[in-house]
């Protein structure tokens, strides 16, 4: 008996969801967002068996003639080839959409002022939030549409306690969307979605979310789709996987020589070009040293990189962060304890890393404080830092400075 209750609620609240229009439904307008990969090219497939209003949009983000003066020879022709092969055989129409301005001033030019200033963006997040779910989005003619990306990333519904009594309740309770980790967790892309909108997630479809990129791969191979042997691109959107990304900022920011600096003994052990040029946490690649050394801080004021021997320093970790321009993706409900003993959640600050234990804490002049249980090791100014409850994400903001209790 109590299978078959449990079993109604679900079926309830699947129909309470539909008819609430959180899913598309018949004839909807649900438009991919296609990068020419495999992952976006399965997306498409997936829907393109259900019955919907369905179109393609490439984006071009990124306008090589900026640098070179041409077009020819570029990445993004090839993509959107790939994007119009896959369409082609899928019956589905598709437009290319230019946002390389949208892209240059919402997040290009502030990465390169955080550059500038020594610290480490992650371009990525702020192009989801700005181009793909900000201008893209703001671009779809009809307000009610839906936009399908091949992310791996899930959404959840926040609906009211499910029970006979309140069923039909729904309008009272109006629900919420939750940015989910997916199943596969080797490749979850929830930290690049974590500063999009309430309002943007609600319109966002994620069909990749119930499977494993080894699935996608082999639903693409049975389906014959032209990406399914292209392999994955990695990287920043703007630099490409053929440069080296030194060689491309130096373009964009100023070369501004300065030391190298032993952070124990004092001494000086070298040159840099520039504090954009290193990382906290990386090899500095020091020549004639008897071991390698690791970027421990950088001192924008002095333009001096301060290294220490080894990966596993002291002085490569910290014990908390503070944290600027904190963002909850629902902005008016953020969770309890924020001003007294701070919420415990999950810490991610970097994509390729588990989430770690953490409590976030609001600070008198509006920024956040997160306390790791265990200290961090090779945090960088400029990060994303985000906040996870179990697998919700709740929102995230930029690292502004890291902090070590103990000497």
């Amino acid at each position: 008996m109590r299978g078959w209750t449990t079993s109604v609620l679900r079926s309830l609240s699947l129909l309470r969801t539909q008819s609430a229009g959180l899913t598309p439904r018949k004839g909807d307008r649900v438009v991919i967002a296609m990068s020419g990969g495999v992952d976006s090219s399965v997306t498409a497939k997936l829907l393109a068996d259900q019955d919907y209003d369905l179109s393609a949009v490439f984006m071009r983000n990124w306008d090589t003639r900026d640098e070179s003066g041409t077009d020819q020879g570029c990445e993004w022709k090839k993509d959107w080839e790939d994007v119009q092969r896959v369409c082609r055989m899928l019956g589905i129409r598709c437009q290319m959409v230019d946002l390389s301005r949208e892209y240059w001033t919402r997040v290009f030019e502030p990465a390169l002022e955080l550059w500038e200033a020594g610290s480490t963006p992650n371009p990525d997040i702020w192009c989801n939030k700005e181009v793909k779910f900000g201008a893209l989005i703001d671009r779809l003619t009809e307000k009610d549409s839906w936009l399908a990306t091949g992310h791996y990333a899930d959404k959840k519904w926040a609906l009211p306690p499910l029970s006979l009594s309140n069923v039909f309740a729904y309008g009272k309770f109006p629900p919420r969307p939750q940015l989910r980790r997916p199943v596969d967790r080797s490749k979850d892309q929830t930290y690049y979605l974590s500063a999009i909108s309430e309002s943007s997630l609600a319109r966002a479809l994620f069909p990749l979310a119930p499977y494993k990129k080894t699935e996608v791969r082999e639903m693409a191979q049975k389906w014959g789709l032209p990406t399914a042997t292209r392999e994955e691109s990695m990287g920043i959107c703007f630099v490409g996987e053929k440069r080296r990304f030194d060689d491309f900022i130096s373009q964009y920011v100023p070369s501004k020589p300065g030391l190298i600096v032993d952070l124990e003994s004092g001494k000086t052990l070298g040159r840099h070009q520039g504090l954009h040029s290193y990382t906290v946490g990386q090899n500095a690649r020091i020549k004639g040293m008897p071991q390698k050394m690791h970027v421990a801080r950088k001192n924008p004021k002095e333009n001096i990189i301060y290294v220490v021997p080894g990966s596993d320093h002291p002085a490569l970790y910290c014990d908390s962060i503070v944290v600027d321009k904190w963002k909850w993706i629902w902005d008016d409900a953020p969770p309890d304890g924020l001003d007294s003993d701070g919420f415990r959640g999950r810490v991610q600050y970097r994509h390729r890393m588990m989430d770690v234990p953490g409590t976030i804490q609001r600070l008198d002049d509006g920024r956040m404080r997160i306390t790791f249980q265990k200290p961090q090791s090779s945090v960088a100014t400029g990060q994303v830092a985000a906040m996870w409850h179990r697998d919700w994400c709740l929102g995230c903001g930029i690292i502004s400075n890291t902090e070590r209790l103990t000497s």
